[in-house]
């Protein structure tokens, strides 16, 4: 990863907690906010990846990397694993909910069963996983809430209507957060993303067409990876961002 040139001084030594972090996006992230000096605690169910990658990061960065293991659709679970990373962290006053699902599914496919798993990893947790923080964010005197929505939902897309469901939702939930956490000190925004080109993603849904046909949809004619969300999201957890909150700010090179 190529070492950003900002340096967030208020991030140093603060307890960070970033969900689904074991690759692509989050593991970007969870790199991002240790390169920063933060004390970072990432949530993941992939053992391997997840594990290589705090080993990885520990060995370079000025704080030891945690990670925990957690099935997010388990509230329970998730919420124990959450309060532990506080715990193991001295503080919590920044949270990341960046984990998700874009698995693609045909309306006729849908199943209630399918429907609900889909919501769960995609919204349902994100609210309990902010539950779990905020008790130590206040604690703190204050704190930054980042949650990853996507403009999959502004694009008419029709193979994949709850993964889109839920990315609207994230907008409201970041909004009726952030309008009963403000009085606290503790801010909550959104991230958009548009086509970030991961390998899973290359793995799974992306070919060189669907790539350049987004790439030629953007103004900034170059594809977008995990590293271009690192910079927005410390922002927006930092002190720069101090006067920022209900907000959601797209990173799409220009798709919208």
């Amino acid at each position: 990863m190529a070492e950003l040139s900002v340096r967030h001084a208020d991030l140093a030594d603060r307890g960070v907690l970033i969900t689904g972090g074991g690759s692509g996006i989050g593991a970007a992230l969870v790199e991002g906010f240790a390169a920063q000096g933060a004390k970072v605690a990432f949530l993941d169910i992939a053992e391997e990846p997840s594990r290589k990658l705090a080993e990885r990061l520990t060995a370079t960065t000025p704080h030891p990397v945690l990670y925990i293991k957690a099935d997010l659709r388990n509230v329970a679970e998730t919420q124990a694993a959450g309060n532990d990373a506080a715990e193991k962290l001295g503080s919590l006053s920044v949270l990341v909910n960046n984990a998700g699902w874009d698995d693609r599914h045909e309306l006729e496919a849908v199943t209630e069963e399918y429907w609900d798993n889909s919501q769960a990893v995609n919204l349902k947790q994100m609210f309990f996983v902010a539950q779990a923080a905020i008790p130590h964010m206040r604690k703190a005197g204050g704190g930054a809430i980042v949650n990853f929505s996507s403009i999959a939902f502004l694009l008419n897309m029709g193979g994949l209507p709850s993964y889109a469901a839920a990315k609207a939702g994230i907008i409201g939930l970041t909004k009726s957060l952030a309008g009963k956490l403000g009085r606290e000190n503790i801010r909550v925004n959104a991230i958009l993303p548009g086509m970030i080109v991961t390998e899973r993603q290359k793995a799974l849904w992306l070919n060189d067409d669907s790539i350049a046909a987004m790439v030629a949809r953007q103004s900034l004619k170059r594809v977008l990876v995990a590293e271009d969300l690192i910079g927005p999201c410390l922002f927006l957890a930092s002190n720069a961002s101090a006067a920022m909150t209900a907000q959601t700010v797209v990173i799409d090179g220009g798709a919208l």
